[in-house]
């Protein structure tokens, strides 16, 4: 008889071999090349340095040359792997809804003068006066949280911005897409509640907001401090004539003496900050302008009105001073109960920052000099096939940790550790790929020929200029 943690071992063993199986028919060229590149990148010990380490692990069988090869040449049908993986197994929070974060993470390459559509990216300094703008591929992430504290997210979606893409506009496709995808594979049904998507500063949320009315989803995202946003409009008085107003007074975050009385107030004992305070205030809303992103819409600008969410917190971790964190829901009338799960829900964000870590410094997700952007999507797609690997496999591998490492429980392995493990792990899963075929070297370049085809060199920065007022639209 088989016992019952035999039996769920024996369901991840058989979603692992699926998700393999189909990922390898996700490649469409060079597929032997790519997926035994993923296999090593699973399954060498230590961070990612170089590609050319990979070559060296047992598990890739070809050159250097092939591996080039397939990252330069190669093929992935990225949908059909977008939709394998949303097809997935996925976590929810306490309430049962589904958690997405969104945010943007820049592959640097500020030396790479003939690699084409680099943008500059903003890389933030131990303090605010020394951030830069660097160089290099933004992506943007779309990732599914899990509750509670964890290393772990469900990565399902990543787009290279380009240099005429609009932000908020290519962000709300991503989502969309991704929000369609998680539809079709049965993740949220009618009845269920809004699928909560998660944002930092710099993005417009109202503006997110509205571009994804139409989907059952509830935008979060923190404010900066120094924003000024609208009361809603007083009732209108009988007999007033005139346009009924819009707006009511100003709410500035910085100037205490503007609040009204919040609608809710709320007190959480936490274990990391203390005692936490949420302040809440109903229908909040930017007023909106016809500049910018707004300059071509038809009709009357929109009133899109929100819960402002004030939290403070009694410390930090390290003894930091803790700053007032503002928040925007695009959900109006919420309960107290809702705002307690709001903020929590933000903070469970700050898990997609370890992911980022995770591809960076142990995957080696930027660790190749690629010059084409193309070879640099592929890469990035191998980085999130293997780390799917891994989220499939945590409960299938042993925690082989350092002597100077605590010990940790079964289920609660980081992904660094349960790649230790998927070495041992992957003989008794699928592994499609084809043997190499025998081969010799090619003729290479003639001795004492010069290479006369100079790279073309590329200029950094957005190439479409929109136009943020009407008076720049006349004068262009």
């Amino acid at each position: 008889m088989i016992s019952v943690p035999d039996a769920a071992v024996a369901v991840a063993f058989g979603e692992l071999g699926r998700f393999r199986r189909e990922f390898y028919r996700c490649l469409t060229g060079r597929a032997d090349a790519l997926f035994e590149l993923t296999d090593a990148l699973l399954c060498t010990d230590g961070p990612v340095k170089t590609l050319v380490d990979l070559t060296l692990a047992p598990e890739h069988r070809r050159g250097h040359g092939a591996m080039y090869d397939g990252l330069n040449a190669g093929g992935i049908d990225v949908q059909r792997l977008r939709t394998a993986v949303a097809g997935l197994p996925l976590s929810r929070s306490r309430e049962g809804r589904l958690m997405l974060a969104v945010d943007v993470s820049p592959w640097l390459r500020p030396d790479a003068a003939t690699s084409p559509d680099r943008l500059f990216c903003h890389v933030h300094g131990r303090s605010r006066n020394q951030d830069q703008q660097i160089p290099g591929w933004p992506y943007s992430f779309v990732a599914a949280l899990e509750p509670g504290r964890t290393s772990w997210t469900a990565v399902l979606d990543a787009v290279r911005l380009g240099p005429d893409d609009d932000v908020a506009e290519v962000t709300a496709g991503q989502v969309r897409a991704v929000l369609h995808r998680l539809l079709d594979a049965g993740h949220w049904h009618d009845g269920d509640p809004d699928v909560l998507v998660v944002f930092d500063s710099g993005y417009d949320l109202a503006r997110l907001a509205f571009l994804l009315a139409d989907l059952p989803v509830e935008v979060l995202g923190r404010l900066r401090s120094d924003r000024v946003l609208r009361l809603p409009a007083l009732p209108r008085r009988p007999g007033t004539m005139g346009r009924p107003a819009k707006h009511g007074g100003e709410f500035h975050l910085a100037d205490a003496g503007t609040w009204p009385a919040p609608q809710h107030t709320a007190t959480t004992d936490t274990t990391r900050y203390g005692v936490a305070t949420a302040l809440a205030w109903d229908r909040l809303h930017p007023r909106l302008t016809r500049r910018a992103a707004w300059l071509d819409h038809a009709g009357d600008l929109p009133v899109l009105e929100g819960t402002l969410i004030r939290l403070t917190v009694q410390h930090l971790p390290g003894d930091r001073d803790p700053k007032p964190l503002w928040l925007w829901s695009s959900r109006t009338g919420a309960s107290p109960s809702h705002v307690d799960n709001l903020w929590q829900a933000f903070l469970r964000r700050f898990d997609l920052e370890h992911t980022f870590r995770l591809f960076k410094q142990t995957l080696g997700w930027t660790a190749p000099r690629l010059r084409s952007p193309e070879a640099a999507d592929r890469w990035t797609w191998l980085v999130i096939a293997g780390h799917t690997q891994l989220r499939l496999a945590r409960g299938l591998t042993q925690d082989l940790r350092r002597p100077w490492e605590r010990p940790t429980d079964p289920d609660r392995l980081t992904p660094a550790r349960v790649r230790r493990g998927f070495r041992y792990l992957r003989p008794k899963t699928t592994r499609p790929a084809g043997a190499p075929k025998p081969t010799t070297a090619g003729p290479g370049r003639p001795p004492g020929s010069k290479n006369r085809l100079h790279a073309i060199q590329h200029d950094v920065g957005k190439t479409t200029k929109r136009d943020k007022s009407l008076k720049d639209r006349k004068q262009r």
